[in-house]
Order: C-alpha cells, then sequence, then structure tokens
C-alpha cells in the first residue's frame, strides 16, 4: 500500500461525535410513591422525585436505645428491611445536582428530613429542606424557590416524644408482663385514654335513675292550624314535675283552664358557618355524619393529599395538608373560591370581606386548614375518579369549605308566651328566610338542614283552644359511651396527644384489647379496668390528665426553641425510674377475673372461657398449651337456616362489619346483610328481614325472594344490589384463589425442573 493510498483511508474514517455531558437531576426525596408521582408531574425532567416510605432510621425494638447516663443520647439504626430503600437512595443521590428532602410539613416530617440528611451526608443546616401545603404545581415550584434549613427545634421536639414514649413503653410494660400477663403495653398517651374510657363506664354503672315529667300542649287559634307549646313554669317557678301523681294533677287543671297570649316576641337570628376543618373537627364530623373511625378518615384523607388520578390530568392533590390545629385560609384560596361562589350562587352569598376564624389557644397554626386545592374541583365533577369513600370524605371537605365562605343564614324566630292560669307555657317558631351557607352544607350540628317550625299568626291578647295535653314519663339517662367524634373532642378539650396522633391512640388501645368498640361506642374491657386501676394506684402521673397535658405542652416549647430537650427527658425519668421500683417491690401478680361459658371444648370435654383478643372476646379451651382449640363467640338470633336448617348467628367480616350467616359455615353459605327477625310473614311464612337506610329509616321485608309481598317494593332493589355485590366478592375472592394456586404450582414445577 503506498503512502497516498493509506493517506486516503486514514481519512475515510469517521470522526467520532463528542459526547455530550449527562444531565444531573435535581433529586426530591418525599415520604410516599403517590405523592412522588403526583409531583414529578408538576415538576418535569430536570427532576427526578424519590420515597423515603416514612423513616427509615428509629430506635431498635430489641433494646431500649437510649443512653440515659449520656444526656438521653438515642442510638438510631436503619429499619430492618429499608436496606435496599437506602443504596437505592445513596445512589441517586451521588447523581444529583442538588438534594431536597420534602417530606411532610410536620415535626415527624422534620425528623424524617433530618435522618435522611445523616444517611445521604447533608449538612441539615444547609438549604436542603423544602416544605409545602398542598401538592398543586404552583405549591410545588413555590417551595422549590424557596428552600431552607432542617427546623432542629421541631427536630428534638419529635426526639422528645419518642422517648418518652419510649421510656414510658420500654420501663412499665415489661412490669405489666411479669404483673399481670404476657402482649400488654402501657403508653404516655394511651393509658390516659383507657382510663377517661374506664371513668366514664364507672359513671354509667354508678348512675342511678330518675323519674321526671313534662307536659305539652296542642292548641288552636279559632280555625288556624293546630301548634305544640310545652309548659314551662308553674306558679312563676319552673316546671318540675317528679312523678305521676303530681302530674295528673296538673292535667286535670290544664283541661279546664282558659288559655291566652301574653306577649309574642318575633327575631331575626344569623347563624353562621363553621370554620374549615382542622383534623379533630375532621375526624370528629366524618364520625358523626359518615360513621368513618378515626383511622379510616386519616386513611382516606392523606390518599386525597398526595393525589389521585384525574383522567388526562394525571395524579391531582385534591386537598390540603391533613394534619392541621389552624382555620386559617390562604388569601389566594379566599379569592378562588369568592369568586367561584359570586359565579354559582350569586353576590348575596359572598361576604363583603372574606370569613376568618379564629385559631383554638393551643394551635400551633403552622398550616392552613384543610381545604380543597382547588374549589372548582366540584364533588360531582370528580366523583367517577374516586372510590366511595373518598368521594364522600371528598365532599364533606369541600362542602364545609365552600360553606365557611359563605354568608350567614338567615332564620325569622317568634317565641310566644301563653298563660293557662297559674301555668305559663312557650311556643317557639323558626323560618329560614335566606339559605346563605346552608345552601351547601347544614353544619357540624345537624345531618340534615333544619325544619321550618311555622306558628299562626298570633298577638298578645289571643284567645286560645285547647286540643289535648299531652303529658310525658320520661327517666334520666347516663352520660353516654365515648364514639370516635366524642373522644376525639374530648382529647382535644384536655390537651392529651395532638390531632395527628388521635387515630394510631384508639387503634392501639383497642389493638391491645383494652378498649372494644361496640355499636360504634368504646366499652373497657376487664382487662382495661385491671391496667388503669393498678396504673392510678401506683403510676399515678403516667394517668394523669393535667400532667399529660402539661408534657404535650412542654413538647410544644422544644419545637419553638424556648426549652432543653434533655431536661424535660430528665425531669421526668428521674421520678418515674424511683417510682418503678417501688412498684415492681409492692405488686404481687394480679389474676384476671375468668369468665367460664358453657361450652364444651370437643378435643378435651373442658369447659372453654371467655377470652379477650385484638378483634374481640372469643372462646378458648383452658388446656392450652396442651390443648389450643379455640373458636367464635356466637349470638343466635333465633332464625333457622332456610338452606339447612341450622342457626343463623352473628357474624362479622374482617373489617368489623357485622353479618348474619349459617353456623354451618362453610359447608353452608346463607349470608345476609340483614338482621334476620323471629317475626313471620303474613303471606309465606317465611322469617322477616329488618333493613337499616343509611337516613336511620328501618324497613321489615320478607326473606323469601318469590314471596308476593316482594312484587314491586323498593326493598328488593337494594336487597339485589347487595347480593350482586356479594357475589362479585365471592367471584373476586374465588379468582384471587385460583390465581395463587396456578402461581404455586408453576413454581413448584419450575422448582422440579430445575431439580
Amino acid at each position: 500500500m503506498t503512502s497516498t493510498e493509506a493517506e486516503t483511508n486514514v481519512k475515510a474514517k469517521p470522526k467520532k461525535k463528542p459526547t455530550k455531558p449527562k444531565l444531573r437531576k435535581t433529586l426530591v426525596i418525599v415520604e410516599s410513591p403517590a405523592k412522588a408521582k403526583t409531583i414529578e408531574k408538576y415538576l418535569g425532567r430536570r427532576y427526578m422525585v424519590r420515597a423515603s416510605m416514612g423513616h427509615l432510621r428509629d430506635l431498635p425494638k430489641s433494646q431500649f436505645g437510649i443512653d440515659v447516663d449520656h444526656d438521653f443520647a438515642p442510638k438510631y439504626i436503619n429499619i430492618r428491611g429499608k436496606g435496599d430503600l437506602i443504596k437505592a437512595l445513596k445512589k441517586d443521590a451521588k447523581n444529583a445536582s442538588k438534594i431536597y428532602l420534602a417530606s411532610d410539613p410536620d415535626r415527624e416530617g422534620e425528623a424524617i428530613a433530618w435522618h435522611l440528611a445523616f444517611i445521604l451526608d447533608i449538612d441539615p443546616e444547609s438549604k436542603c429542606r423544602i416544605v409545602f401545603n398542598e401538592i398543586t404545581k404552583p405549591a410545588i415550584q413555590e417551595a422549590i424557590q424557596h428552600p431552607r434549613a432542617i427546623n432542629l427545634d421541631q427536630v428534638d421536639a419529635q426526639q422528645a416524644r419518642r422517648m418518652l414514649d419510649r421510656i414510658v413503653g420500654y420501663k412499665l410494660s415489661p412490669l405489666l408482663w411479669r404483673k399481670v400477663r404476657k402482649g400488654l403495653s402501657a403508653g404516655r398517651v394511651q393509658s390516659v385514654t383507657v382510663k377517661l374510657i374506664c371513668d366514664r363506664e364507672k359513671e354509667i354503672q354508678a348512675f342511678q335513675s330518675e323519674e321526671y315529667w313534662t307536659v305539652g300542649a296542642k292548641l288552636r287559634k279559632a280555625k288556624s292550624a293546630m301548634f305544640a307549646a310545652d309548659l314551662v313554669q308553674i306558679d312563676g317557678q319552673k316546671a318540675d314535675l317528679h312523678n305521676e301523681t303530681e302530674t295528673t294533677a296538673v292535667v286535670k287543671e290544664l283541661e279546664t283552664a282558659p288559655y291566652h297570649v301574653t306577649d309574642v316576641k318575633s327575631s331575626e337570628r344569623h347563624r353562621k358557618p363553621s370554620a374549615p376543618f382542622t383534623t379533630s373537627s375532621l375526624q370528629q364530623d366524618a364520625a358523626r355524619k359518615l360513621g368513618f373511625t378515626s383511622r379510616k378518615t386519616m386513611m382516606l384523607a392523606q390518599q386525597l393529599y398526595e393525589g389521585i388520578e384525574l383522567g388526562h390530568h394525571g395524579p391531582t392533590g385534591l386537598i390540603t395538608y391533613m394534619r392541621t390545629d389552624s382555620t386559617r385560609v390562604s388569601e389566594v384560596a379566599q379569592k378562588e373560591t369568592a369568586e367561584y361562589l359570586l359565579k354559582t350562587f350569586g353576590a348575596d352569598y359572598v361576604p363583603a370581606k372574606p370569613n376568618i376564624y379564629a385559631a383554638g389557644k393551643k394551635a400551633q397554626d403552622a398550616h392552613e386548614a384543610i381545604r380543597p386545592t382547588h374549589i372548582t374541583l366540584t364533588p360531582d365533577d370528580i366523583e367517577k375518579y374516586l372510590n366511595r369513600d373518598q368521594a364522600k370524605l371528598y365532599r364533606l371537605i369541600w362542602q364545609r369549605f365552600a360553606a365557611s365562605q359563605m354568608t350567614s343564614a338567615v332564620y325569622l324566630t317568634m317565641t310566644v308566651t301563653i298563660e293557662a292560669g297559674r301555668h305559663t307555657f312557650r311556643a317557639r317558631g323558626s323560618k329560614l328566610q335566606f339559605a346563605g351557607f346552608t345552601a351547601v352544607y347544614a353544619g357540624a350540628d345537624t345531618t340534615k338542614k333544619e325544619k321550618d317550625v311555622l306558628l299562626p299568626e298570633l298577638a298578645a291578647g289571643d284567645e286560645l283552644t285547647l286540643a289535648k295535653v299531652l303529658p310525658q314519663q320520661h327517666f334520666t339517662e347516663p352520660p353516654p359511651r365515648y364514639n370516635d367524634a366524642s373522644l376525639v373532642k374530648t382529647l382535644e378539650e384536655k390537651d392529651i396527644g395532638r390531632p395527628s396522633t388521635y387515630a394510631p391512640i384508639i387503634e392501639t388501645i383497642q389493638a391491645r384489647g383494652y378498649v372494644q368498640r361496640l355499636d360504634k361506642h368504646f366499652q373497657p374491657t376487664e382487662l382495661g379496668f385491671v391496667v388503669v386501676d393498678m396504673l392510678k394506684e401506683y403510676f399515678q402521673k403516667i394517668v394523669d390528665v393535667k400532667f399529660t397535658a402539661d408534657l404535650e405542652n412542654n413538647l410544644d416549647e422544644i419545637a419553638v426553641g424556648k426549652m432543653e430537650k434533655n431536661k424535660l427527658l430528665h425531669d421526668f425519668y428521674g421520678p418515674f425510674e424511683e417510682t418503678l421500683e417501688k412498684a415492681d417491690e409492692a405488686i404481687g401478680h394480679v389474676e384476671l377475673p375468668v369468665e367460664v361459658s358453657d361450652v364444651r371444648c370437643e378435643r378435651c370435654g373442658r369447659l372453654m372461657v371467655v377470652k379477650q383478643g385484638r378483634y374481640g372476646k372469643f372462646l378458648a379451651c383452658p388446656g392450652f398449651p396442651e390443648c389450643r382449640n379455640t373458636k367464635p363467640i356466637l349470638t343466635d338470633t333465633g332464625v333457622k337456616c332456610p338452606k339447612c336448617g341450622g342457626r343463623i348467628v352473628e357474624r362479622k367480616t374482617r373489617r368489623g362489619r357485622m353479618f348474619y350467616g349459617c353456623e354451618n359455615y362453610p359447608d353452608c353459605d346463607y349470608t345476609s346483610w340483614d338482621k334476620p327477625l323471629t317475626e313471620s310473614c303474613e303471606k309465606c311464612g317465611s322469617f322477616m328481614l329488618l333493613h337499616h337506610y343509611k337516613n336511620g329509616r328501618v324497613v321489615k321485608y320478607c326473606s323469601n325472594d318469590a314471596c308476593e309481598t316482594r312484587v314491586n317494593n323498593p326493598i328488593n332493589v337494594e336487597v339485589e344490589k347487595m347480593r350482586q355485590r356479594t357475589e362479585k366478592l365471592k367471584e373476586k375472592a374465588a379468582a384471587a384463589k385460583a390465581e395463587k394456586e396456578a402461581a404455586n404450582d408453576a413454581q413448584a414445577d419450575a422448582k422440579g425442573e430445575k431439580a
């Protein structure tokens, strides 16, 4: 080859294109994958968003984890099972141009960011922390523009709470194991909550009912409509009737007395809307109006906050941050809402100035109230993208917020005083003059809009005719047991825990067997009484409401830099450790009372005993551990199964919902959501069922599908819907079982081939 040819070949070789340097993205770390997906949509290609899945480091489960002798130094370790996630985050962090820690905007989120900074070797005092109250594009972009350092005071407050709970839990729980039984636990807040429930139960047990009577009257003026009035005074004193004899004497006088109007007062009453939701008020209203537990409410709110797929709009955050004690609303949201209300309802429904609501004295006011991220995303518009429970909660939040920005409802009221000899009656009427906010939301105190109570045109001096005297016997009732709404309200009023902790507190005391939920109310178990009585005797401060509230206030002081974390821990630990030692010596073994049933164990013949488990009471053989036989406690309805003749008994789903089924399950698959009654159908003789509507109405209907009473009966539609839902659930369960079996078979075949 000549030099010319070689030169030509060299020139013919293609030149390598210079490679572009790989673009290094900004890493944003949030807590959940759902939130990551929503945020990534707003930030674009220059960002990668990853989820930490909550905490990555914590105190070890297998040991105390706090060095008391060295300023309460905590021993944090990586949480088991999160090694691969930590490795992946470190890899992403290494390739990132910048890292932002975007965990939730509260103390727990601040602590998660602090732990992430340690794992990823980030200076916590650098501008690495971003927070946002809502997951919307403007809020995310605003947060990116204003990063800050990690708030170490809030981290200290979270650590102090965590270590206080660890001290009580890991020091006091072993004492309960030794003195009562294994598996028990005590908590700084949960024990006080159980005490409240036990104290209420003791009030109910000690309550002595007293008889009293009220008297009403049906009156009319000439030919006008009849109206009702109540007896309020006798001889100028409050009408206080204790028994039937006293009431009968009054009724005889009233039947012959002349009735005339002595005074009529008319006025205009303005009813203001309630403030937008805080965490506590949301849990209370969801319990009252929707029947949701605190845990369910917070789970659904978390889903709405993190983002829901809205068709072509993609994942969208629907509400602002759901852990808040503030009623504050941003000016942007106020303006957007006012424009929407003006367009939808008119100028009369929009106040001249936005409604401002005062926060509670203890409110930290760190975040806005719970509200829709966009008022224009109405419940009707997005209902098709939500499941049934999500839609219910979103509608509740949307309506409450929209109503909070509207004008007051106006009622015309009339109070009429009526004399009948020495007796004074009072009648009250009201009429809605202007709907105001009630056009959207009835309010926290009612589940329905207020009904008008109309009175005829009356004036002083008008003579009235008595149609009927209505005496009625009553008995004073004990205070009601706590339900989700009233328990959350009490915890808030007494400063026990914080709104974000209410749901886990309620779940924990049920899981430990201290409290059971009966008919949506909390009732303490025998175990709950025993543990609380022990704590009251030997650990008075642990179950003292004021002491617990003061601790919460001290944690708030730490969060704003007004108190040292270690001082609080030192002041608590010394007296607690001393009390613990004295109690260990003084308390003997506590024997829990055993409830023996009349059911014999089919394996060994012993009479089974009633035990309390995580999901309620059950029967267990007293021969444990030799005999481990257990069975559920079945409540007989007194009705025979139409399929096999066995007993129909009460049962519960895994989620605790009551239904009715044959005792011979799984051999017999008869089930019903409606309660079977011993009452028989007049037409065909089959047993009747009782159906409960959500509005409180109940209706009886025949259990026989072919009965003529079922023809053209609206209940058929409800029953058919329930039947179809049940069939779908059965089909889904069968398909899942078949799929699992097929996967197991395939795995077994693969192992065989490999062998």
